[in-house]
């Protein structure tokens, strides 16, 4: 070919061509509702539960309805787990699915059991078994969901008979409904702080002398939260996360499927004070039962006139733990990948949709109500000398009776074992524990009279209590397993922004499966690279039980 030659030009449509009956099955799902961006991953999951997957044909549709390119449509889809992208040409998975937790506490009750029995059991035909992160039942373990139903103590015969008998939709349990939760003085405080009763700086105040902090990991102090997003200007606005992933966490599951309007009522106080023109409460999609109760009662508050249609809009997450990073989960909520912002500037300043936001954890906002009701100091007092306040620790593994328990900030692992657990299973000596779920990292039972609380001496010890999730180890179990399967569920929820986290997650798991001596220079450097260059918390604490693994547990290596 000459240089003035040219090719015949090509008339017909790039890319994947738009299929006619996909389009009219995307519109009939979408309805009236508007096309807006941020709401891409709610269109997903339309088209996911009504079809069982995303096929090629109704992406490239979603795309067209709501003029978005197919490569953006896709990435988002691809990204979240609970998203089953099929191309053409592939085969579209089984019309039900068994997922089963492989995350540390159903490790230890046998969950690879559990796996390895199904997949020979399940006709793979019909019914897919995989493996899946934390679902949040750990006081349950072994856990699995089939279909929407979340089964804990969780058997091969029981799935099996689920699935023959076609037992898979949400079983929504018993709680405290608007009606009731109205008669026992609910929604009275918000009343008050609307009228101006109980003026916004005393609310601060309040908070701030109680010494509640952010539950959900961090631990900010929440009456200087507030102080710090209303001192930007305007409009604002408020998000919930309920993205309650840490392996080990189970709390607002539990306060959610109880007493779901305490959340609320502290919710709405909240924006109040920071006034908030919305609030986005973002919940897991691993909790259907939460998310079928908190699209019950937000419509409940619409109705009774506390709440404004639309002014707390429900979001659904999609299986990605990097969510209950806050700047990850507001991407997320804009209807993006959730991958973590850069910083600064902090959300309090530039959050959701550009705007100055709050950011709260579910066990935080349920608080509230009780604290300003009751008293700053007596919130403070329910907890040890030193560490005000009453906290709710997850705790499950290798003790008699695991669950949710109430106890002070600055309790002992060895106290809750002992005084709220019922002692170590028969037959069972206490080992070693995670203070604060998979990122916490892992101590000895030697140092299991340490405070638990933020900062202090569990912070010396490179550990720290974050989510309050406290799984306990016993004689009968490996560190180096245990650290093993913290580093595959990091290495499998790395958004993969950032290569310290996304190729030194993966690296780490290599090196710990090494044979023979392990090559701890190797793992030492890739722990510093982790901490001093990951963009955010996941990458930075990864290493955590790593450094304890060769630190306190070198039997075990």
């Amino acid at each position: 070919m000459t240089m003035h030659e040219r090719r015949p030009r090509d008339r017909g449509p790039k890319g994947r061509g738009l299929d006619d009956a996909a389009l009219r099955e995307v519109q009939a799902l979408l309805g009236s509702r508007a096309r807006r961006r941020d709401l891409l991953i709610e269109f997903l999951h339309l088209i996911q539960d009504a079809y069982g997957h995303l096929s090629a044909a109704h992406l490239r549709a979603l795309a067209h309805e709501m003029r978005l390119s197919q490569a953006e449509v896709y990435e988002v889809a691809s990204f979240y787990d609970h998203f089953d992208v099929v191309k053409e040409g592939e085969t579209p998975p089984p019309a039900l699915t068994i997922r089963v937790c492989d995350s540390v506490s159903c490790m230890l009750a046998g969950a690879e059991t559990l796996v390895g029995a199904l997949q020979k059991g399940a006709d793979p035909a019909s019914v897919r078994v995989v493996r899946a992160p934390c679902m949040g039942r750990c006081a349950d373990a072994p856990a699995a969901r089939i279909g929407d139903r979340e089964v804990g103590h969780a058997t091969v015969d029981g799935l099996l008979e689920m699935a023959r008998k076609g037992e898979t939709e949400i079983v929504v349990p018993d709680y405290i409904g608007f009606a009731a939760y109205r008669a026992e003085g609910g929604y009275e405080l918000l009343g008050k702080v609307r009228a101006g009763e109980v003026p916004v700086e005393a609310l601060i105040k309040t908070m701030q002398d109680a010494g509640l902090r952010g539950l959900g990991g961090a631990g900010f102090p929440a009456g200087k939260k507030w102080e710090i997003v209303r001192s930007y200007p305007g409009p604002r606005l408020m998000s919930v996360n309920g993205d309650e992933g840490e392996p080990g966490t189970f709390k607002d599951r539990i306060y959610l499927e109880r007493d779901p309007h305490r959340t609320l009522e502290g919710a709405l106080i909240a924006a109040h004070a920071v006034e908030a023109e919305r609030i986005y409460f973002y919940m897991r999609d691993e909790y259907p039962a939460v998310l079928h109760i908190l699209r019950t009662e937000i419509a409940a508050l619409e109705a009774a006139g506390i709440a404004a249609p639309g002014f707390i809009e429900l979001r659904r997450g999609a299986g990605a733990y990097i969510c209950g990073e806050e700047s990850a989960m507001l991407e997320s909520i804009e209807g993006k990948r959730g991958l973590p912002r850069h910083r600064p500037p902090y959300i309090a300043e530039l959050g959701l949709f550009g705007r100055p936001t709050l950011n709260h954890n579910v066990e935080t906002l349920w608080w509230v109500r009780d604290i300003v009701e009751k008293g700053a100091a007596w919130f403070a007092a329910l907890g040890k000398p030193g560490h005000p306040g009453i906290r709710s620790w997850s705790v499950s593994g290798r003790v008699k009776n695991p669950g949710v328990k109430l106890a002070p900030a600055g309790i002992t692992v060895r106290e809750l074992i002992e005084e709220h657990c019922g002692g170590m299973q028969d037959g069972h000596t206490f080992k070693a524990y995670l203070p604060g779920g998979a990122s916490g990292g892992i101590l000895p039972a030697s140092m299991g009279d340490v405070p638990l609380d933020f900062g202090g001496e569990l912070a010396k010890l490179g550990a720290f209590v974050g989510s309050h999730a406290i799984v306990i180890f016993s004689d009968q179990d490996s560190a180096k397993a245990a650290t093993v399967n913290l580093l595959k569920f990091f290495k499998h929820e790395s958004c993969g922004q950032c290569t310290p986290c996304r190729e030194g997650t993966g690296k780490m798991v290599q090196l710990l499966h090494k044979d023979g001596a392990l090559d701890e220079t190797g793992l030492r450097d890739l722990e510093q690279v982790m901490r001093d260059a990951s963009i955010c918390g996941l990458g930075q604490a990864a290493p955590n039980p790593v450094n304890h693994l060769l630190t306190y547990f070198r039997e075990d290596l």
